[in-house]
């Protein structure tokens, strides 16, 4: 409620173009860092689910292959 107050006489553009433009450049680095971290843990999740994945299809496949023959 307090903002509305301090933003109320001003134009409509400092309300929607300079005010964030100096939020991004004050901030900027740490949202880009941000969403820099939370994409590679994301990509490092994938990659990880990926590798999970693979390793038990060659299990089964290898474990059901060699249990067919029934030797070691």
């Amino acid at each position: 409620m307090a903002t509305k107050g301090i933003l109320q006489g001003l134009p409509w553009w400092v309300t929607w173009v300079a005010i964030p433009i100096l939020v991004l450049a004050v901030f900027g680095g740490l949202i880009m860092s941000v969403v820099g971290f939370v994409v590679n843990l994301v990509f490092k999740a994938l990659l990880l689910v990926a590798l999970v994945a693979g390793l038990i299809y060659l299990v089964r496949k290898f474990s059901s292959s060699s249990s067919s023959r029934g030797d070691w």
